[in-house]
């Protein structure tokens, strides 16, 4: 058998989950092989089209791969898999006819696999445009990916009678596929990673982008077509294309950020696997810390049969693991294409996206309906369709609430995502006129000189703000967001701070850290609803909240808020002292 890079792929140096699978001895590989069950279950059957789209760097392209490696006739996989969570699959299935117990060693490398990763398609399609010599039938990129897949299929002996007797000499990959269907009563497993390259990468080709789902929807929604499939993966960051409301492949079921259904843990790794992970000897840092910097994109699973809902917390795993392999949690957001992508949705400004994009950074939610989003990048022409797209690319998060139908909570799910917002932000020539800054210039210095009576107007205007409101007003932890959000504009590249910092006797509410200054105070903040300010105050005195900061020498100024709030009056008391 002749093993291609389309068909049947074998697993070699080029599949990036066996890279990571070999690289396990770290303690850092994650297995999520119980996602082959989900189409183990669904193999041959009628739910067996699944599209699953997630933003970059959130491991779609090695779950891909990792299907290629299980399923392909090419590959012989049988000892990688015999030790992961796969490995315990028990299904019942009708086969011939007859009901089968089966295993996962069922389908294991024995099915006759189609892989299409398209940036690598796109590669060559590149070089290709490069060359002197053209092939007649290839004008496009979506002509040159039927040409590569169909000159596999002639290449294979089994297959190249039947293609050749078909009597077609230009014969489209549909109609290949259906010949060798019907006269081999064969099946194919087609998995495609990136399906939306040519929504990306070729965005304002309009007719390019008709053809390609002309091609695909030849393949998965004529019944010829449909027939040779046991099982289809698509993978990639925009979800399936609409035209008007509806998906123009609405047989695929689709999970994505915005709809995650059942598949709410394969989107990320889970909290469970990073604390996992955070034990091994090879990470230096804290789950706590880890979770601050990359969790928070929280994906709601339902179990139907239990009549329930939770919310999964999902961490980015890129970032996860590039944290740990460095030694060192910082934003591993830099890619520039990425960025300039958002750049642009913001500077839209539709309906004020600007000032809403400010409120999410400070921490506020905002709330927008993804149903007119038509999957691409751009049918875009008001903010709703903007966030959907954010959230698509994994810029904002975005919770679910009862009976909300398609509307949800964007948000900004962590500090990496969050840096890199104000980062993209501040490079904009409108960053110096926004009256945030301003604002939190103001309260900055206001803690510093002592100014508790400005400090506490500054946070009273941040509490009557109508995006306070949205998230409600009745509990300390309100405070610290109106105080953060005020701060962290001025605060976020000098500072680090922490909500709940262990500290003397106690835990304090909010304490600043400058990252390497020696000249700025350290602040440590109390927050009380309903008492005082005194009793704020006196609080990180008695339970001696400054001692870590006067240990070794410690010569930084320490500065001792005291922050409350009156649920009668609707005023705010502050209190500030130096130590």
């Amino acid at each position: 058998m002749r093993y291609g890079n389309f068909l049947n792929p074998k697993a070699d140096s080029n599949n990036q989950f066996l890279k990571i699978w070999k690289n396990r001895i770290n303690g850092l590989f994650v297995d999520k092989t119980d996602f082959i069950n989900e189409t183990l279950d669904r193999f041959g059957m009628d739910n067996n089209l699944i599209a699953f789209t997630k933003p970059r760097r959130f491991g779609k392209t090695v779950t891909a791969y990792m299907l290629a490696c299980y399923y392909s006739k090419g590959a012989d996989c049988k000892d990688l898999f015999s030790g992961l969570k796969v490995a315990g699959y028990a299904g019942v299935k009708q086969i011939n006819g007859q009901e089968k117990t089966i295993t996962y060693e069922e389908y294991l490398n024995k099915c006759n696999v189609l892989f299409l990763d398209m940036n690598n398609v796109n590669s060559k399609y590149k070089n290709y445009v490069r060359r002197t010599a053209k092939i007649e039938e290839v004008t496009d990129i979506v002509d040159f990916t039927e040409y590569l897949v169909i000159k596999e299929l002639k290449e294979e002996p089994e297959f190249a009678s039947i293609l050749a007797k078909a009597g077609i000499s230009n014969i489209g990959l549909n109609d290949a596929l259906s010949e060798i269907h019907q006269k081999l009563n064969i099946s194919f497993v087609f998995i495609m990673d990136e399906w939306d390259l040519i929504y990306r990468e070729y965005r304002d080709d309009e007719p390019l982008q008709e053809k390609f789902i002309d091609m695909l929807t030849g393949l998965f929604k004529a019944t010829e077509g449909l027939s040779c499939f046991s099982l289809a993966y698509l993978t990639g960051i925009l979800p399936i294309k609409k035209y008007n409301s509806e998906s123009a492949l609405n047989n695929f079921k689709e999970y994505n950020m915005l709809m995650p259904g059942k598949f709410a843990p394969y989107f990320g790794f889970t909290e469970e696997e990073v604390a996992k992970i955070s034990c091994q000897p090879r990470c230096q840092i804290s789950k706590e810390l880890l979770k601050e910097w990359y969790e928070g994109y929280k994906i709601r699973l339902y179990d139907k049969d239990a009549g329930t809902s939770r919310d999964i917390d999902v961490y980015n795993p890129n970032s996860v693991i590039s944290a740990i392999s460095e030694d060192k949690c910082q934003s591993y957001w830099s890619n520039t294409s990425s960025n300039a992508e958002a750049i642009r949705l913001i500077n839209m400004n539709y309906d004020g996206i600007k000032d809403d994009i400010i409120n999410l950074i400070s921490g506020g939610p905002v709330l927008f309906d993804f149903f007119t989003f038509q999957n691409d990048m751009t049918s875009l022409d008001n903010k709703d369709q903007v966030f959907s797209l954010l959230v698509c690319l994994g810029y904002l998060g975005c919770r679910e609430f009862p009976n909300a139908g398609t509307e949800r909570y964007a948000y900004v799910p962590n500090r990496e995502i969050r840096e890199t917002l104000i980062d993209i932000v501040k490079g904009q020539p409108w960053y110096s006129s926004l009256p945030v800054v301003a604002r939190s210039e103001r309260l900055f210095q206001a803690i510093r000189s002592l100014d508790a009576a400005t400090t506490a107007e500054i946070v009273g205007g941040i509490h009557n703000s109508p995006y306070v409101a949205a998230i409600g007003y009745n509990r300390e932890d309100s405070l610290a967001f109106c105080l953060r959000s005020g701060l962290i504009w001025h605060t976020e590249s000098s500072y680090d701070s922490f909500r709940e910092l262990p500290a003397g006797k106690c835990f304090a509410d909010l304490v600043f850290v400058p990252k390497s200054r020696a000249d700025l105070p350290i602040m440590i903040i109390e927050f009380k609803r309903d008492y005082t300010a005194e009793d704020a105050l006196n609080q990180i005195k008695e339970q001696d909240c400054a001692a870590r900061y006067r240990q070794d020498g410690d010569e930084r100024e320490v500065l001792l808020v005291g922050l409350n709030y009156s649920s009668e009056t609707k005023e705010h008391h502050c209190l500030i002292e130096k130590m």
